[in-house]
């Protein structure tokens, strides 16, 4: 028998932000469907029309396209980059639009037995939560309305009664989950609950929706967060009753905070977008994600989409949640903000320079100082500040070298000004050159290394840390650093 196809599909729903768990889901998907050879849909599930966000899902694939995560089949964005447009064969791929499909499985598991109206208010369905509670029992629905004859409840709903339709699960025995990352994992029937799948708006609700549409459009591997693991076998009740071949099913381990606590807004940014705002580079995003719970290799952490999809593996993935450590993900976008070209870096950090410094050649310069320092191009407006300050502040740092005297740091600034002075532009242009010349300057008066070049340093920049004084001359220029070394030399005598 012929291998099918793989088709894995991403279905988020148009409710606002993308969530950062949501998208190593989304790369998970990717790199599973480029290993395979198969197809990647993107459906939109908008049945739950009280959350839907206007142009989310215009904002979703922009998003996914700037992280390079195309899907081949499905919603994207027209040419135009300002419409939605639907791609495939297997439509129509927005959910809400299938509402007439959904409505006619329901009425078959009607029909099978496997499911059943519900008359329930909503204040029933309160109150009955809050007995529960009150008890100490397991919270669900108590099945009141299995009891009633088919017959009757049609009765009651062709006579316009309000109701919903709810999965009519077995209340004994066990069912076992075969999950791609946990293995078998087995629930009791009688602790899970009969499920909505129509609603009173006669939207189906994700349950029936997304299996639905699953089996509709051939969809053989569904990878999803670990909180639906617990909704799995009324999916699979679903499937079941149909007769239908089930998907391979991975539940994917939470992102956790580094308290193991479940990553959310209160304690961080969820949000994709808040992330690439921030300057975070796709080519991070998606490194950084793509090992959270899961490495190829314990030798290797920097990977690129091509190098990720023929390893990928989704038995390897850990069973526990991952931890988001920011660390790392600022380690890497240092080194991905490393490789962009310099013109595209620059490009970057130039709106985190100040706005009133009209002399761009110097703000340049800065940009290009600062390049290997930073995790962010933000960074930048902090760790440059003083290059744009009128006057530096010397009275919390020592213009001097360790214990050393305040008038041989007057000698050695002074020398230091003369050497500047005399720097041709050919050597205010190249660290290296600068260095050499500076340091056989200091040699050829018998000095130190240390005793001259901490308060040339320190001069330059009114910094306990700080870029070394060469870089910080050549970023300068010879106007500025003299500038800079007389406001010292000031400091010290006065």
């Amino acid at each position: 028998m012929a291998t099918k196809r793989v088709r894995v599909r991403a279905a988020p729903s148009p409710t606002g932000y993308m969530h950062i768990g949501n998208l190593r889901t989304y790369i998970y998907d990717m790199l599973l469907a480029k290993q395979k050879g198969g197809d990647f849909v993107l459906r939109i599930e908008d049945t739950d029309q009280s959350r839907f966000v206007p142009d989310a899902t215009e904002s979703f694939c922009r998003t996914l396209k700037r992280l390079g995560i195309i899907p081949n089949e499905g919603v994207w964005l027209s040419e135009d980059g300002k419409s939605l447009t639907q791609r495939g064969n297997f439509g129509p791929y927005i959910q809400s639009e299938r509402k007439a499909k959904h409505q006619a499985y329901a009425q078959q598991l009607l029909d099978m037995g496997k499911a059943y109206y519900c008359f329930c208010t909503q204040e029933r369905l309160d109150q009955m939560r809050l007995t529960q509670e009150a008890a100490h029992q397991p919270t669900g629905y108590d099945g009141l309305c299995r009891k009633i004859d088919p017959a009757e409840a049609k009765r009651r709903v062709e006579g316009g009664e309000p109701s919903v339709i709810r999965l009519k699960l077995p209340k004994e025995g066990s069912v076992t989950v075969n999950d791609a990352i946990r293995g078998k994992v087995t629930f009791d029937w009688k602790l899970i609950d009969d499920q909505v799948i129509i609603k009173q708006d006669g939207m189906a609700t994700y349950h029936l929706a997304a299996m639905a549409d699953d089996h509709d459009m051939e969809i053989t591997h569904i990878l999803r967060g670990e909180e639906w693991l617990s909704s799995a076998p009324k999916h699979m009740f679903i499937y079941e009753a149909f007769g239908w071949e089930l998907p391979v099913f991975a539940h994917l381990p939470l992102l956790l905070n580094p308290d193991r606590t479940k990553l959310s807004k209160r304690q961080g940014d969820v949000s994709v977008e808040s992330y690439l705002d921030k300057g975070y580079l796709p080519e991070a995003l998606f490194n950084f994600l793509a090992l959270c719970g899961w490495n190829p290799s314990d030798k290797q952490e920097i990977y690129t989409p091509d190098e990720l999809s023929p390893l990928f593996d989704l038995s390897k993935i850990n069973k526990s949640g991952a931890i988001f450590n920011l660390e790392k993900l600022n380690w890497l976008n240092n080194h991905y903000l490393r490789l962009r070209p310099m013109e595209n870096y620059v490009s970057m950090v130039m709106p985190f320079l100040p706005a009133d410094e009209k002399d761009l050649d110097f703000k340049r310069r800065v940009a290009v100082l600062f390049w290997e320092r930073l995790n962010l191009p933000s960074e930048i407006t902090n760790l440059s500040s003083f290059m744009f300050q009128a006057n530096l502040d010397y009275s919390k740092v020592s213009l001097t070298w360790k214990d050393h005297a305040k008038d041989e740091a007057i000698e050695r600034l002074t020398a230091a000004k003369s050497w500047i002075e005399q720097l041709d532009d050919s050597k205010m242009a190249d660290v290296k050159n600068l260095e050499e010349q500076i340091k056989a300057s200091i040699q050829s008066k018998g000095w130190g290394n240390g005793d001259t070049l901490w308060p040339l340093r320190v001069a330059l920049s009114a910094q306990d840390k700080s870029p070394s004084p060469f870089e910080l001359i050549v970023a300068y220029g010879k106007e500025r650093s003299i500038k800079r070394v007389d406001e010292a030399l000031a400091y010290l005598v006065k």
